[in-house]
């Protein structure tokens, strides 16, 4: 019976429903090490990659501490991004469904972009569990509206992301009217030294979970890369995802004005293509969600930043029209598929500037797919070193018979001529014996 593994933590029998109404089967690493942290009541630093069940490694101790008697805050969650709140207001809600006591848990959702005095008049009645982004909370707070002086948890989702937006500094004054005794979650795909100071600020010696898989992207994701050649990228965009023919297939881009340049150009070959950034105002967003959830899209172009707070289901294939300045985003950005047991597929576009990047992400356990077009499609090309190796062979020989050669102890007229026509005959040499071997 699925979700019978979570049973081992004490859950109350709502929760096991709500495990099992989502199919879940045991529990990921992340959960296995962060739920019985939680229950504790330890704060605790839980470092690892999308996809790995992160969000239900909070909602459940959560929702089993909650005191639904209670009318009050008890538990305050930020995510950077509105769409990342909401998904996880969601997942909150789902869970609340399934509680069948006396008292309703009352949970609520505070984004930008929403009606501030609409939010402020239901605030009468205290809810629960609050889940928003940053700025609104604090704007709520401020407006001595919402009272987070008596939840005891705190949860900072994504919190990379929110450094990167600059939405940290909100979080600090969030995190200064709770309780000096506060339990507080954080995680984080990566942890950048300037959010250490923050930590250390609201954390004693938290528990610290580095999930890190045996393998740095998922087993059943398949990595190709494809040189470019000097040939138009949006073009060969266009021409992988026509092989493709992807079931949803999100290309990322690393600036907004390459994501409007690149889904323009596929729009203009005929394709429907939703876009992701940081340049839709909040409606346009919300409009765009609600269209990638109702499949409406096949294609999507994103960004980093846009991406990385949101959660897009059954996406099968992802193209990087370009490498991240960051190399951990291409980690983020490629496990946006092959989630929960699905395979997928991750497809470079690469040029001769991209070298380094590649081997320092082979480096990192990732093994590569060399691939090009070919009569029925994309077919496994030589190791993409082997140019290189070629030069490297060529400039030794060249070095062989220089040292091969003596200079005169006086230099005569024409001296560098001579030299050099015998230097080419002995490379001639030596490659008349490689080609006889």
């Amino acid at each position: 019976m699925n979700g019978k593994q979570f049973e081992r933590f004490g859950l109350k029998p709502f929760l096991l429903k709500t495990v099992s109404s989502l199919g879940f089967a045991s529990p990921t690493e992340i959960q296995e090490q962060m739920i019985p942290a939680a229950l504790r009541g330890d704060s605790a630093i839980g470092q690892s990659r999308t996809g790995t069940g992160k969000t239900h490694s909070y909602l459940l101790p959560i929702m089993q501490k909650l005191n639904p008697a209670q009318q009050e805050v008890q538990a305050v969650i930020t995510a950077p991004t509105r769409e990342l709140a909401t998904q996880i207001y969601q997942q909150f809600l789902n869970a609340a469904e399934q509680y069948e006591g006396p008292e309703q848990i009352i949970i609520r959702n505070y984004i930008g972009g929403t009606d501030k005095q609409k939010a402020i008049e239901k605030l009468r009645v205290q809810p629960h569990i609050v889940i928003g982004t940053p700025s609104r909370l604090f704007d709520l707070i401020q407006e001595q509206a919402l009272f987070v002086h008596t939840a005891d948890t705190l949860v900072i989702d994504e919190a990379d992301l929110m450094l990167d937006m600059g939405f940290l500094e909100d979080v600090d004054r969030i995190a200064s009217r709770m309780p000096e005794k506060l339990q507080m979650l954080v995680f984080s795909a990566t942890i950048p030294e300037k959010l250490k100071p923050f930590l250390k600020k609201y954390m004693e010696n938290p528990k610290y979970i580095h999930i890190e898989p045996e393998k740095k992207a998922a087993e059943n994701l398949e990595h190709l890369i494809l040189p470019s050649r000097h040939k138009n990228k949006k073009g060969i965009v266009f021409e992988v995802l026509q092989t493709f023919n992807p079931y949803l297939a999100i290309v990322f881009t690393n600036t907004k004005k390459m994501a409007d340049e690149v889904a323009d150009a596929l729009i203009d070959k005929g394709l429907k293509v939703g876009r992701v950034h940081g340049d839709l105002n909040p409606r346009e967003r919300k409009k765009m969600m609600k269209q990638i959830q109702d499949l409406e899209y096949q294609y999507i172009v994103a960004t980093d930043l846009a991406a990385r707070g949101i959660d897009i289901e059954g996406v099968s294939h992802v193209i990087n029209y370009e490498l991240p300045s960051d190399l951990d985003f291409y980690i983020h950005r490629v496990g946006r598929t092959a989630r929960a047991g699905s395979s997928g597929i991750a497809l470079t576009i690469y040029d001769h500037s991209d070298e380094d990047a590649l081997n320092r992400l082979e480096k990192m356990g990732i093994t590569f797919k060399h691939v090009d077009f070919g009569k029925d499609g994309l077919v496994e090309i030589g190791e993409r070193n082997k140019r290189k190796a070629r030069k490297r062979t060529v400039a030794d020989t060249e070095r062989v018979a220089k040292a091969m050669v003596k200079k005169p102890s006086k230099i005569k007229p024409g001296y560098k001529k001579k030299i050099n026509a015998e230097i080419e005959k002995i490379k001639r040499r030596q490659n008349r014996l490689k080609n006889k071997k």
